[in-house]
């Protein structure tokens, strides 16, 4: 994950009547979200939800695998994938020392099984499903947007986006990215 701030932290916005005092903006985040795996998808999730909670205009750009987040027909199957996943392999509750050999991770069902276990330790923390954590985002004011050339690269329709995204081109989110206090690719 990469992170870029601007300064300065709050900007004042003048106020052009006489005895007036500036009020700080709100401020913003953008998240580009690149990836779509069900561990992947949970930081950007977190994330805008928490932003969103605290006020700060959020808006994220789906691009690549990241289209699954608000494509409706793919975002009610996002997996954890148990090879090839840099964090794989999850430490299990047998002691601090013992985790799973990462060549297990070509076994068929490991996929689920990683899957099932990350499940499991969100529910155990208390945070909502994929599902419920978009509700939450959505009713937050979290702002989604699809991008336009990877939908034409993955042959993505409009149709095939839930109707609370936006398609949106990547000029158009950068010009939002660039004044945000924090833009973070995920």
């Amino acid at each position: 994950m990469t992170a870029s701030t601007s300064e300065p932290a709050v900007r004042a916005v003048p106020d052009e009547s006489p005895g007036a005092e500036a009020e700080p903006a709100r401020k913003s985040l953008a998240l580009v979200a690149s990836k779509g795996g069900l561990d992947e998808v949970y930081p950007v999730l977190i994330m805008a939800s928490t932003a969103a909670a605290l006020g700060w205009d959020t808006r994220v750009f789906c691009t690549f695998y990241g289209l699954d987040i608000v494509n409706p027909k793919r975002n009610k199957k996002l997996k954890v994938s148990a090879v090839g996943n840099a964090a794989s392999p999850p430490p299990l509750e047998r002691g601090p020392e013992f985790r799973v050999p990462t060549i297990l991770g070509i076994l068929p069902g490991m996929n689920w099984v990683a899957t099932k276990m990350m499940k499991s330790w969100m529910k155990k923390s208390n945070i909502p499903d994929f599902s419920g954590m978009m509700d939450i985002c959505l009713e937050n004011g979290v702002q989604f947007y699809a991008c336009a050339t990877t939908m034409g690269v993955m042959n993505v329709a409009q149709s095939d986006v839930m109707p609370e995204a936006s398609c949106l081109g990547a000029t158009a989110f950068l010009d939002f990215a660039a004044d945000a206090d924090i833009a973070l690719f995920v």
